[in-house]
C-alpha cells in the first residue's frame, strides 16, 4: 500500500465516488426546496467553488506531491460546485419545458442546448480561468483534471441525445426531469465509437506519460489523470452494458416517494 501509484489510484476513485455522492446527496434534499431557497444554496457554497481556483492557482507554481493533489482537488472543487447549481436548476439554460414529439433531429438538438446553454457556457469560462491561472505553470494538473471532466461530460451528453441502449434517470432531479425527454434509447449510434475512442487514446497517453517520467510528482499526477480518464471510459460502457452503477450511490442517499423511472441509465455521470 506504500506505493504512490497504487495510493494515487485509490484516492482518485475516492475522490470520485466520495465527491459525487455528496452532490447526489445535496441535490436530493434541495429536490422540493423552492427556487429562492436553491438560490441560497448555490451562494452559500459558491466559497467551495473559489477555493477551488485558488488551490489550482497556488500549486500551479510548484511541482510537487502535495501541489498535484491541490491541483487534482481544486478542479474537482470547481468542477463539484457547477455540477451541483447544474443539478438543483439554479444554473442551467432558457429551455425548461419537455421536447415535443416528432420533431426533427436538429430542432431537437437546439431545444437540448436550450436546456444547458448557460451551464455550458459557465463551464467553458470557469476552463478558460483554470487555464489562465496555469498557463505556463509547472504544474498543468488541475488544468487537465478539468478537462477530461468536461471532455467525458461532453460525450456522456451527445450519447443520452444519439441514442444508447441503456439509460437510467434514478438521480434526476424534479426540477430537471425534462431533459429525459430528450434522452433516446436505441442501439449503438455513430457516436458511441468515436467517444470510446477518444477516452482510449487519452488514457493510453496517460500511461505512456507514467511509464516516460521521472520526477514521483509526475508519476503520481499522471496516475490521477489515467484513474480519473478510466472512470470516465467506464461510465461510457455503462450505457451500454448492465452493469448496476447507481447501487454505489443509491445506499447513501434517502429514499425518496414514489420515484417514477423512466429509462435504464442515469444523466448524471459521475463528477
Amino acid at each position: 500500500m506504500s506505493n504512490p501509484i497504487v495510493i494515487a489510484c485509490l484516492a482518485a476513485v475516492f475522490s470520485w465516488w466520495f465527491f459525487t455522492g455528496v452532490i447526489l446527496l445535496l441535490v436530493r434534499y434541495s429536490d422540493s426546496a423552492s427556487y429562492r431557497v436553491r438560490g441560497f444554496y448555490a451562494i452559500a457554497s459558491l466559497p467551495l467553488f473559489l477555493i477551488g481556483f485558488l488551490l489550482i492557482n497556488f500549486s500551479a507554481q510548484f511541482l510537487s506531491v502535495l501541489a498535484v493533489y491541490l491541483s487534482f482537488i481544486g478542479a474537482l472543487f470547481v468542477w463539484g460546485w457547477l455540477e451541483y447549481v447544474f443539478l438543483i436548476g439554479i444554473i442551467t439554460g432558457p429551455n425548461v419545458s419537455n421536447c415535443p414529439a416528432n420533431v426533427s433531429i436538429s430542432e431537437r438538438f437546439i431545444r437540448a442546448w436550450g436546456t444547458l446553454a448557460y451551464h455550458e457556457i459557465a463551464l467553458l469560462f470557469a476552463l478558460g480561468v483554470i487555464f489562465y491561472l496555469s498557463w505556463s505553470a509547472e504544474n498543468m494538473f488541475g488544468v487537465w483534471t478539468f478537462v477530461i471532466l468536461y471532455v467525458a461530460r461532453v460525450c456522456a451528453k451527445l450519447n443520452l441525445f444519439f441514442g444508447v441502449p441503456r439509460v437510467n434517470v434514478e438521480f434526476v432531479p424534479k426540477t430537471l426531469s425534462h431533459l429525459t425527454s430528450y434522452f433516446r434509447i436505441s442501439a449503438l449510434n455513430w457516436f458511441f465509437p468515436l467517444s470510446i475512442t477518444i477516452l482510449s487514446i487519452a488514457l493510453g497517453c496517460w500511461i505512456e506519460r507514467i511509464l516516460s517520467v521521472n520526477l514521483i510528482s509526475d508519476v503520481i499526477g499522471f496516475t490521477l489523470l489515467a484513474t480519473l480518464t478510466a472512470m470516465a471510459l467506464l461510465e461510457h460502457w455503462v450505457m451500454v452494458l448492465p452493469i448496476p452503477d447507481a447501487k454505489l450511490w443509491r445506499w447513501m442517499l434517502p429514499q425518496e416517494k414514489q420515484k417514477v423511472k423512466h429509462f435504464r441509465r442515469k444523466d448524471y455521470h459521475g463528477l
